[in-house]
């Protein structure tokens, strides 16, 4: 059963003066999700506790200023590559491309690039219990080759199932890799830290990676290292072991086939919060927001470095590089497709 009507209000405006909507998906129980038609960015997910209290689960702002001028991709749809290109540099069919490198100091390309997807207006259709957005990059966007065809499709149903499904064709071949940059805290977003949370990912494989978060083209096991989470384990202690307390920024490999799989529990045990991940992507980015730099959210609430985690369903970084990583490539007559959900709950 789907969540009731999906309802629409501006937001704000671009730099250039066009209009932001944002739109509103409410179901029975009390789960609100908005999202906007600038980025396809999630900028609130309310789910209630174990008592029925309802909270903000997700960061991001109250302004359109925010988004605009300060967002660490909060919530935003990432691409047409999302994560890291080392050196921006990739060749196709014997052709070289450079890309815009944005990831400073580290000499990558990241996320799409200067003005990558979570930048642009997507053009919107309400379709039932659908809000369907539609982009076309051009040739030649931030580099790349090809004119590219993506929509990106959200549905909240009425068992708390928040899903997104993408769909992109090209007129050349060109790298795609798509995902969702939310950031989440299970205990109400402007919690200081992640005390009380235990994470969960049913992943065999990593990719190790270098200090600017490259892979290096190896896939390592976890079995037996500090990067096994396949039993659920804190996400405080874990931090703490794998890097003094600093965070991490993790590609796990979750590999299987490309239906729709079970591959991450989030669950914060003082309000009995519990998120689900499911992908048809054979990797997951676990990121627990190191690089977060003190920012003024929503709520008037400081976001302090640590205090979300994102789970980002997606190819492997830098997988254009790497012919041994799942293939990120899309060419003319074929159709990318990626389906992730996230599910809300709660534990007795």
């Amino acid at each position: 059963m789907s969540a009731r009507s999906i309802t629409k209000d501006t937001f704000g405006k671009t730099n250039d003066g066009q209009d932001v909507h944002r739109f509103t998906f409410v179901n029975k129980n009390n789960v609100t999700i908005r999202v906007l038609d600038y980025g396809c960015i999630i900028t609130e997910i309310l789910v209630p506790d174990r008592n029925g209290e309802v909270k903000d689960v997700s960061l991001g702002f109250d302004d359109m200023e925010g988004y605009l001028t300060r967002s660490p991709y909060f919530g935003a749809v990432c691409g047409r590559v999302a994560n890291r290109i080392a050196g921006g540099k990739f060749s196709l069919d014997g052709q070289e491309f450079q890309l815009p490198l944005n990831d400073v100091p580290n000499s990558c390309f990241l996320h799409g690039g200067v003005n990558g997807f979570d930048k642009v207006l997507w053009d919107t259709t309400v379709d039932g219990d659908r809000l369907v957005l539609r982009y076309v990059s051009a040739d030649k966007e931030e580099g790349f080759p090809g004119e590219v065809t993506t929509t990106v499709s959200y549905r909240l149903s009425d068992d708390n199932v928040f899903s997104i499904e993408y769909t992109a064709t090209t007129t050349k071949a060109t790298p795609i890799n798509l995902t969702s940059h939310a950031y989440f805290n299970l205990a109400g977003q402007g919690a200081e830290n992640m005390d009380g949370h235990v994470i969960q990912i049913l992943a065999d494989n990593y990719t190790p990676m270098n200090k600017h978060y490259i892979p290096t083209g190896e896939v390592a096991t976890v079995a037996g290292t500090p990067i096994d989470f396949r039993k659920p384990v804190s996400l405080i202690e874990k931090m703490k072991e794998l890097d003094r307390g600093h965070g991490f920024n993790l590609s796990f490999g979750v590999v299987g086939n490309s239906k729709l799989k079970f591959v991450a529990r989030l669950e914060h045990a003082p309000s009995g919060r519990v998120m689900d991940v499911c992908t048809t992507e054979p990797g997951l980015q676990c990121y627990t927001s190191k690089e977060l730099n003190p920012t003024l959210g929503k709520g008037g609430v400081t976001y302090q470095p640590f205090s979300a985690v994102c789970l980002e369903a997606q190819r492997y970084p830098d997988s254009v590089n790497h012919s041994n990583f799942p293939n990120s490539i899309l060419r003319p007559g074929e159709l990318y497709q990626q389906t992730t959900t996230y599910k809300f709950g709660v534990t007795d």
